[in-house]
């Protein structure tokens, strides 16, 4: 880029004046699915450690799976902060996905019932919201109705498409579903309200990739140090994050980013963040399996991908090796 601009700017002096790192855009995206477990990004951002370790970043916001994997194929966004639906979907429609961190390998989500419903048994003929069918939400819900010994289709399940965690929660309490999946600090405030907790899936360990980065594989292969360092500056929002003595200033990221005025459920979602968060963002195989699994169901051509040909952990592993993730774990007072 510097020698295209030393030879415009002869024709051109004004050329000579423009910054070339802000023509370099490294982009992460994420869905409009929000929770405090998803702080370590912001953080990273506002904190300046992209800019720290010479990236240049501009977080955009979608709704979706399908949009980012088309802004992915497109070229205008590299990075992905998303569950492995993502990477599953775009490699079913040939394009060169890669997951090379999971900070999330574990459902991280709560089963909110309305009050009439005393046990798994009694979901049988009822409706349960997600987000969107096929994302994230869907397929910890599956996944969960699984784990509690149900089938939606062979159990008449309903499952609605009702929007964000937000519109969930006041779907389930006006009664137009009559369950959801949603992680601890709208279960809390559900639970506040009358709404039980069925099952709490974060303490089920089931496998799972709902907080991992997605990136192509040509740019693994054409900007590696851009994508060490954008890694690098994503860890270290990590240590801020869990770091006992940020507490304060995590807490208030929460609040401001998620609108947040109860103080408990700030709390909420910061304990969220410190129990979902893996220390080490291996990606998780048996995660990915689990959503193709699910996938497969909705469209086949997913069955048919090795998905651990998608993962890619030799940057998370070269931190890891190097000392980086320890030191700064060490630096932040992260045990």
């Amino acid at each position: 880029m510097r020698n295209v601009q030393r030879l415009l700017k002869t024709q051109n002096p004004r050329i000579g004046d423009i910054n070339v790192e802000d023509l370099v855009d490294n982009r992460y995206i994420r869905k409009l699915d929000e929770s405090g477990w998803v702080s370590p990004l912001w953080i990273a951002q506002e904190k300046g450690f992209f800019a720290k370790y010479g990236v240049n970043v501009q977080q955009v916001y979608m709704p979706g799976s399908p949009v980012m994997i088309a802004s992915m194929a497109s070229g205008q966004v590299h990075f992905a902060n998303s569950g492995g639906t993502a990477a599953l979907g775009a490699a079913a429609g040939g394009l060169d996905l890669r997951v090379i961190g999971t900070f999330t390998s574990r459902i991280p989500f709560d089963l909110v019932v309305r009050p009439n419903i005393k046990n798994p048994k009694d979901l049988r003929g009822k409706r349960i919201g997600v987000q969107v069918i096929g994302g994230t939400i869907w397929m910890a819900a599956m996944l969960g109705l699984e784990h509690l010994g149900l089938d939606s289709r062979r159990d008449d399940i309903q499952v609605v498409a009702a929007g964000d965690q937000t519109m969930l929660s006041q779907a389930l309490a006006k009664g137009t579903i009559d369950a959801t999946v949603v992680d601890s600090a709208f279960s809390s405030d559900l639970k506040q309200r009358g709404f039980p907790t069925l099952i709490e899936l974060s303490k089920t360990n089931i496998p799972f990739v709902s907080n991992g980065i997605v990136v192509r594989a040509s740019y693994l292969i054409q900007q590696p140090d851009g994508a060490r360092n954008a890694l690098k500056a994503w860890m270290e929002g990590v240590a801020y994050a869990l770091s006992p003595r940020m507490k304060p200033a995590v807490i208030e990221t929460i609040v401001r980013r998620l609108k947040i005025s109860n103080a408990a459920l700030a709390e909420q979602g910061y304990q969220d963040l410190l129990r979902a968060t893996d220390r080490k963002p291996y990606p998780s195989v048996d995660g990915l399996n689990n959503v193709q699994r699910l996938m497969k169901l909705r469209n086949p051509a997913v069955g048919d991908i090795k998905a651990e040909s998608l993962i890619d952990a030799r940057l998370i592993q070269e931190l890891d090796q190097s000392g980086f993730i320890d030191q700064l774990y060490s630096a932040y007072g992260v045990k």
